[in-house]
C-alpha cells in the first residue's frame, strides 16, 4: 500500500513508518518538525516538511493515489493544553478537519487516527473499556475526542474506513526510532534521564494513593506493539465504519515499580523525591484491550517492564553516543 503518515518525524510516527517500510509499504511522511526530528524519518520514506493543514490537500491530490493515511501529527502536552488551549483546538482539531477534507476530496479510502486515553478523563472503573464515559479533563483530551466525533461523521457520510486507536502510556524504542523530545513529560524517559545525569531527580507525585505501594499505577505499552496495531487497523478497516480501540498491555505498574525497573536495567542509582499529588491525576489507569484483541487479532507481546525500559535505555545511550560523535 502507498500510505501517507502525518507526524512521521515524531516518536510513534517514526516507529510506525519504520515498520510499514519493513513490511513492503510505500511511505510518504509530512511533518513540520515543530516537535519531531528530521533524523527520525526512516530511510526509504519520502519526507515532505510542512504544515499538515496546508500540505495534505496538495499531497493527496484529487484522486485516490494513496491507499490510506495514518494521522499522528498533534500537539500532545496536557499541561500546555490547559495554559494554551487555543494551540490545541487549532493544532489538533482545525488541522485534522483540513486533513479530513483532503481525504474526502481525494477519495482516500482508509484512515488510522492516533487518539488517546485522555479522552476518558478520570475513569469510573478499571480496566477502561471503549464503552466507558468520555469526560476529558483537559483541552488535549477534549481536542482528541472532538476529532473522533468528526471522523465518525465523515465515515458515515463519505464511506471512509476509519479507526481510532486510544493509547495509554507508550514507551520503549525500535532500532533507531525512540522518544527524543525537547520537552519530556513521560515517566520512563524522565527516570532514565536521571540515570544519565541529565536531571537531578525524579519526583514521585503522591505516595498515598489506594494502590499496593501508594504510588500511581499506569499501563505501559511497547511502541512496537503499538505499531503492529496500526498495521492491523489498516488491514481490517471497513468502509463507512469508524472503529475505536483501546491499546495497552492490560497490566499496571506503579511509579515506584518503574523507578526500580530503571535502576535494574541501567545498574545506576535513581534519585527519587516524594512530592504532593498533582491535581487531576487518577490513582490507576489500565486499559482493557479485549476489543482490539478480538476484532483486530492484536496481542501485545512486549509486556515485560524491564524489556520496555531496556529498549528505551539503549535508544537514549545510542542517541548520546551519536551526539558526542557529531561534535
Amino acid at each position: 500500500m502507498k500510505l501517507l503518515v502525518t507526524g512521521g518525524a515524531g516518536y510513534v510516527g517514526s516507529v510506525c513508518s519504520t515498520v510499514l517500510l519493513e513490511r513492503g509499504h510505500e511511505v510518504v511522511v509530512i511533518d513540520d518538525l515543530s516537535t519531531g526530528n528530521a533524523d527520525a524519518v526512516p530511510v526509504g520514506a519520502d519526507f515532505i516538511e510542512g504544515d499538515v493543514a496546508k500540505t495534505a490537500a496538495k499531497v493527496l491530490g484529487n484522486s485516490p493515489i494513496f491507499d490510506g493515511v495514518l494521522h499522528f501529527a498533534a500537539q500532545s502536552l496536557v499541561g500546555e493544553s490547559v495554559l494554551h488551549p487555543e494551540k490545541y483546538w487549532q493544532g489538533n482539531v482545525v488541522t485534522t478537519l483540513a486533513l479530513l477534507e483532503a481525504i474526502r476530496a481525494s477519495r482516500t479510502p482508509r484512515l488510522v487516527f492516533s487518539s488517546t486515553a485522555a479522552t476518558y478523563g478520570e475513569p469510573e472503573q478499571t480496566p477502561i473499556m471503549e464503552t466507558a464515559p468520555t469526560r476529558p479533563t483537559n483541552p488535549y483530551g477534549a481536542s482528541k475526542l472532538a476529532i473522533d466525533h468528526a471522523i465518525t461523521s465523515y465515515s458515515v457520510a463519505h464511506g471512509l474506513a476509519a479507526t481510532s486507536l486510544r493509547y495509554f502510556n507508550v514507551a520503549g524504542a525500535y532500532k533507531s526510532a525512540g522518544e527524543n523530545r525537547v520537552v519530556e513529560t513521560h515517566l520512563i524517559p524522565l527516570v532514565l534521564q536521571v540515570a544519565l545525569g541529565q536531571r537531578d531527580k525524579i519526583s514521585v507525585f503522591g505516595t498515598d494513593w489506594p494502590t499496593p505501594d501508594g504510588t500511581a499505577v499506569r499501563d505501559y505499552i511497547h511502541v512496537l506493539d503499538l505499531a503492529e496495531a496500526h498495521l492491523l487497523a489498516l488491514e481490517k478497516s471497513t468502509p463507512s465504519e469508524h472503529r475505536i480501540y483501546n491499546l495497552g498491555s492490560g497490566a499496571g505498574f506503579s511509579v515506584r515499580e518503574v523507578i526500580a525497573s530503571c535502576a535494574r536495567v541501567t545498574g545506576l542509582p535513581i534519585n527519587a523525591e516524594d512530592a504532593p499529588r498533582r491535581l487531576g491525576d487518577p490513582a490507576v489507569l489500565i486499559a482493557s484491550s479485549d476489543k482490539a484483541i478480538a476484532e483486530l487479532g492484536w496481542t501485545p507481546t512486549r509486556t515485560d517492564l524491564d524489556v520496555i525500559v531496556a529498549d528505551a535505555w539503549q535508544f537514549l545511550q545510542d542517541l548520546g553516543s551519536a551526539s558526542h560523535s557529531a561534535r
